[in-house]
Formats: structure tokens, C-alpha cells, sequence
């Protein structure tokens, strides 16, 4: 029970609070037991007081009853009185009282003078008024019994103030009883108090400041406070969950310093990675590449990687010689660099990243991390990196690596493909250009040959002037019509495609054709939005170049109408309406070279060249294609190069 009392803190206050209650009900329960028995004790003291006042009156009205003649209204005020004192002697408010008193002494002194006033007073008193009325005047016998009774009521009140003292005094022992009680009571009720307090002060305030304190600590971020837990209460208890609960938030704020100091140096490194990605990006986005920028470039890994000095070599696995493309290592005299045999079959070996020993004399070789430059299987070269044998590259360093050296093989692929587009496209203009002049000017100069031919064989014959003449005449129309072809191939051959596009290009060719000769020429362009490839663009201002000018030397036209139109599927129409005088039959079409160029410019768009009568009366020249159709073989062109690279 002792123990089960220290365990528990509310068993203590409930014992505390329980005794404050006990001492209370002790108190009030007394008190009112003691007003219970003490009912009718005053009445009863009262009424006891009353017997003697009454004794003396009925001794006062014998005293006084004249020697003569008897008035019988003496004798009956004398009875009276005797029956009021019995009366008041046997009245409920005297016996009452003494009924719920236990105490012995009132008992008896109340039987003495119930006793005595039956015994001896009542009937002396009775004995003298009956000798009285017998002798009918005071005799001898009646002052006997009179002085008989006068001497026994002294006794007799004595008796009766006995009595009362008694009462008084059995009164007087409660009052003190409940006096003591009161007192006892209230100092056990303050006692307790006292104790119910310190134990507040000791077991809950205190623990409580301590736990406050604590719990203010911990807030503040400080979880080194503990608090007392020796006792086993409630209070100790929650101490000991709180001393566990500091110590877990202790452990877990470390863990979690921990976690945010990695995830800090994750944040730190991703985005040290996402810098070098985006620096590699933009880099080998800027074109030309050169051997300048792969320099910067292996600055960056050094930087924000954390490795040595690097290098970048060009060649295929298997093979024991590479060109070094671009390196930031300082190279140190008599020692062997990286990129010689035999370290390139060493570099070049396996498809993965690895780790080389690239030995130097006699002093300690260099470690060297290898990551292959490949895209899509194929392998472009090497990037080397010096590292440290006591700080090897982590995982998300190779990682990088890798990626950045991926980059770097995309580049490297879309410059080869870039070299090679521009090379085809190089190659198919070239080709453009030596049909043109095969067709145009080198026709005119075979014409030029036959009439020099023509003239030599004049000249040796000796034929007269004029039919010299008429050869020489030719032989000039041939050279002006030769000379004004060679000057519309180079402009031809200059024309650009400045940023502005196709339209700008459309209006400077109608301008200038206009400036060129009597014709008026309107453009109607509708094309809008639709975006059409460079190369489409190209052959479009071509066509409508040539076009043009067969409209201005063929036609004897007075207006032009050149007009575009796209429509939503992509679909494309160039037309260039005249009102000339139209195109001559198909036989006489075949030596027309002019058109021959058309017809070839439409088929390096996949489209189809139409040669129709104008609705304003001369010829139109309509070109169809799919610029959707354009752009999507164009992708799928490049798509079988990479395939064709992979």
C-alpha cells in the first residue's frame, strides 16, 4: 500500500482531499450530533429554574396564610400551586431534555427530587392545607406541619439547584466537547492543508517548472535538459517519457541535420552536374566547333566534376594511334604524353568506362578515367580525365561523365552530318549549276563554234561580203544572247535567301523583273503561315525566276500575275499567269531549256510543274508540292543518315 501511495500522485492529492473531507464531516457531524443531544437543554434548565422559584412561592403562600379564620381561597391558590409545581417538575420539556442525556447525575438528581417532592414535600404541603380545612383555623398541629414543611423546602431547593447545576454543567461539557472538537478539527483540516500544499509545491508545481523548462529548452532547439525521474508517480513517469521523447528528437534533429547536410551536397552536386550539362549543351551548341570550345569544355568538368586536367581523342576501338582533339594538360619534357602508343590500345579497350595505369618512367604512373565518346553504339573517340588513386570518382561522377561524354559524341555526329548535308546539298547545286550552263550557255557557245566554223569556210571560199556579213551578224546576236545568258545564270548563281524568308525574296524577284522591261507584274501571296524547308524555298524562287523570264523574253506580255497559295493540308501552289502571247506546240517545246530547268527544280520538291493556258489570255506556269510532305521526307532522309552513321 506504501508503495502504491509514492507510485501515484493522485492517489496522494485524492488522500490529501479525502482527509480535508473526513476532518469537515467530523466537524459538521459532530456539531450536529451535539445541537442534537443539546436540544431542550436550556428549556430544560429553564423549567428546572422554575422549580425553584416555584418552591418559594408555595412556601410564600403557606408563610402567609393568616392564624384566623381560613379563607379557602388561600388553601386552593396553595393547591394551585403544588399542582403547577408537579406540573413544571414532570413537564416534557424537563423529562425530554433529561431522555436524551445518558449522563447519571442529572438522572439521579432528578429521581432525588422527584422523590423528594412526592415523598416528603407534596405531602406535607397536602397534610397541612387538609389540617387546615379540618380545624377550619391555625392550630397547634397546622403550625407544626406547617414548620415542618418550611423547614425541608430549604433542603428540598437545594436539591432542585443541585439539579439544575447539573444541567447547566452537562451543558457546558458539550459546548466544551464541541469546542474541542471544532479545534481539533480545524487544526488537523489546516494541517493537512499545509501538507497538501507542500506536497504541491514538491511533487507537482515543482516537476511541473522542471518539465516547462524543459519543454522551453527543446523548443528554443535544445534537447540536452533532462528532468528528474527517480520518483515513480505520474509525474515521474511522464518525466521518464519526456527524458525518452528528448532523447529520441535528440537522436532524430542529428539524423536529420545528417539528412539535410546530404541532401544539401545532393542539391550542391545535381546542380553542379546540371550546370556542367547545361554549359556542355550550350557549348557544343555554338557552331563552328572547334578545338577552342572542347578546351572550355574540359575546363568546366575539371571545375565543377572535381577532376584533373583532361583530354578529348578522336579515334575507333582497336586501334593504337588517336588525334588528340583538344587537351588541357601542360605538357612535361621528357615525359611520355597520354595520347601515344601504346596507351591508345589501353584507352580504346572495352565499350565501358574504365579505369587506366599509363606508366611514365620511373616515376609513379597516372591513373586515368576512360569514357568513350559514342552515339548510338558508335565510337567517336575518348574523354581522359586524371584523377587521384587516393580519391577515386564516385558513382554520380561517372555517371556525368558518361553523359557529358554522350554530348559530346551528339555533337561530334550532328557536325559529321552537318559537314556531310552541306556537302550533298554542295554537290546537288553544282549539279543545278553545270546543267544550267550545259543548257544555256554552253548551247549558245556550240552555236558560237558552228558559226565561226560557218565563217572560216566563207572566208577560205572567198565568198563575197554579204554572206560575211550575215555570218558575222549571227555570230554577234549569238554573243549578245550568250553574253545576257551568262548574266542571268550569276545572278542566278547569287541569289541568297536572306533571314526575312521567301516572301521578301518573292517581292525583291518581282521588283526587279519589273525593273527589267515593260511588263507590270503583281504578287499575290497567300502563303501565310505555312513554312516551307530551305532547300523548297530555293527551288520556289527559282521556278518563278525562270518563269519570269521566259514571260520577259518569250511572251510579248504586258501584265504578270505571280500568286502563291497553302492550304491547311500543306498543299502548295506557285502559278505565273501572263497575258502574252503563250507557249508554242510540244515540238516546238524540245529544244526549250528553260523549261527543262523547271521541270527539274519541281522534282527536288516532289512536286509537279503544269504548263496551262491563263485565263488572262497567255500562259500559266503552275508548280504543286506538299511542304508537309517536303518537311517529312527531309526528316526521314536524316533518319536513314543517322541509321546509316549508327
Amino acid at each position: 500500500m506504501t508503495d502504491l501511495i509514492k507510485r501515484s500522485l493522485l492517489l496522494r492529492m485524492g488522500i490529501a482531499m479525502g482527509t480535508i473531507t473526513l476532518l469537515a464531516f467530523v466537524g459538521m457531524l459532530s456539531s450536529v450530533f451535539i445541537a442534537e443531544t443539546s436540544e431542550g437543554q436550556a428549556s430544560a434548565i429553564n423549567q428546572a429554574g422554575t422549580l425553584r422559584m416555584q418552591s418559594y412561592r408555595i412556601a410564600n403562600n403557606v408563610s402567609n396564610i393568616p392564624d384566623g379564620a381560613i379563607n379557602p381561597e388561600r388553601t386552593m391558590e396553595a393547591r394551585l400551586l403544588a399542582d403547577e409545581f408537579q406540573e413544571r417538575l414532570l413537564s416534557p420539556r424537563l423529562t425530554g431534555a433529561l431522555a436524551k442525556t445518558d449522563a447519571p447525575t442529572i438522572h439521579s438528581s432528578y429521581q432525588e427530587v422527584t422523590e423528594q417532592w412526592r415523598n416528603v414535600i407534596r405531602p406535607a404541603i397536602e397534610g397541612y392545607l387538609s389540617q387546615l380545612e379540618q380545624d377550619g383555623r391555625q392550630t397547634v398541629t397546622s403550625d407544626r406541619l406547617r414548620s415542618e414543611y418550611l423547614s425541608r423546602v430549604d433542603d428540598f431547593v437545594q436539591r432542585v439547584d443541585r439539579m439544575v447545576n447539573i444541567l447547566e454543567h452537562e451543558v457546558e461539557t458539550q459546548i466544551r466537547l464541541l469546542r474541542l472538537i471544532q479545534v481539533i478539527s480545524l487544526f488537523l483540516t489546516t494541517l493537512v492543508v499545509f501538507v497538501t500544499m507542500y506536497l504541491m509545491h514538491t511533487d507537482v508545481l515543482a516537476p511541473l517548472r522542471e518539465l516547462l523548462a524543459a519543454a522551453k529548452s527543446v523548443r528554443r532547439g535544445d534537447f540536452s535538459p533532462r528532468v528528474n525521474d527517480r520518483v515513480d508517480d505520474e509525474l515521474g513517469q511522464l518525466g521518464k517519457a519526456f527524458n525518452v521523447m528528448a532523447e529520441d528528437l535528440s537522436k532524430k534533429y542529428a539524423d536529420m541535420e545528417s539528412m539535410v547536410r546530404k541532401k544539401t551536397q545532393d542539391l550542391e552536386r545535381s546542380n553542379r552536374s546540371l550546370e556542367l550539362l547545361y554549359n556542355t549543351s550550350r557549348r557544343l551548341s555554338e557552331l563552328p566547333i572547334d578545338y577552342t570550345i572542347f578546351e572550355i569544355l574540359i575546363k568546366d568538368i575539371e571545375i565543377l566534376a572535381g577532376t584533373g586536367p583532361g583530354t578529348i581523342c578522336l579515334g575507333e576501338s582497336g586501334q593504337n594511334q588517336a588525334f588528340k582533339l583538344a587537351s588541357t594538360r601542360e605538357s612535361v619534357f621528357e615525359l611520355p604524353d597520354i595520347c601515344t602508343p601504346p596507351n591508345c590500345k589501353a584507352c580504346f579497350a572495352g565499350n565501358d568506362s574504365h579505369y587506366v595505369e599509363v606508366k611514365r618512367g620511373e616515376i609513379d604512373p597516372l591513373r586515368v578515367f576512360s569514357t568513350p565518346i559514342k552515339d548510338k553504339e558508335k565510337q567517336y573517340g575518348v574523354l581522359l580525365l586524371e584523377v587521384s588513386s587516393q580519391h577515386p570518382l564516385e558513382e554520380w561522377q561517372k555517371r556525368l561523365l558518361e553523359t557529358v561524354a554522350s554530348h559530346i559524341a551528339i555533337a561530334l555526329n550532328m557536325a559529321q552530318r552537318s559537314s556531310e548535308s552541306r556537302m550533298l546539298a554542295l554537290l546537288e547545286e553544282r549539279g543545278v549549276i553545270a546543267r544550267e550552263l550545259h543548257d544555256s550557255l554552253a548551247q549558245s557557245l556550240s552555236y558560237l563554234k558552228i558559226q565561226v566554223a560557218r565563217l572560216d569556210d566563207a572566208v577560205s571560199k572567198g565568198d563575197n561580203g554579204e554572206k560575211i556579213l550575215v555570218i558575222t551578224s549571227e555570230l554577234r546576236e549569238g554573243l549578245n544572247r550568250a553574253y545576257r545568258q551568262l548574266r542571268e545564270l550569276l545572278t542566278t548563281f547569287r541569289l541568297r535567301m536572306d533571314k526575312e524568308g521567301l516572301n521578301s525574296a518573292l517581292e525583291k524577284t518581282v521588283a526587279e523583273f519589273s525593273q527589267r522591261g515593260n511588263l507590270e507584274i503583281k504578287l499575290a501571296n497567300t502563303l501565310g503561315g505555312c513554312k516551307l524547308s530551305p532547300n523548297s524555298e530555293i527551288h520556289v524562287i527559282q521556278v518563278v525566276r525562270e518563269a519570269l523570264s521566259n514571260v520577259l523574253r518569250h511572251s510579248l506580255a504586258q501584265h504578270a500575275v505571280v500568286s502563291t497559295r497553302c492550304n491547311v493540308d500543306g498543299d502548295v501552289t506557285i502559278a505565273i499567269d501572263d497575258d502574252g502571247v503563250g507557249m508554242p506546240k510540244d515540238t516546238q517545246r524540245e529544244h526549250h531549256y528553260g523549261l527543262a530547268i523547271m521541270q527539274e527544280r519541281a522534282q527536288g520538291v516532289s512536286g509537279e510543274l503544269q504548263i496551262l493556258s491563263s485565263a488572262m489570255g497567255g500562259t500559266r506556269i503552275e508548280l504543286s508540292f506538299s511542304a508537309a510532305g517536303k518537311w517529312q521526307s527531309v526528316d526521314r532522309k536524316s533518319s536513314i543518315e543517322q541509321g546509316e552513321s549508327a
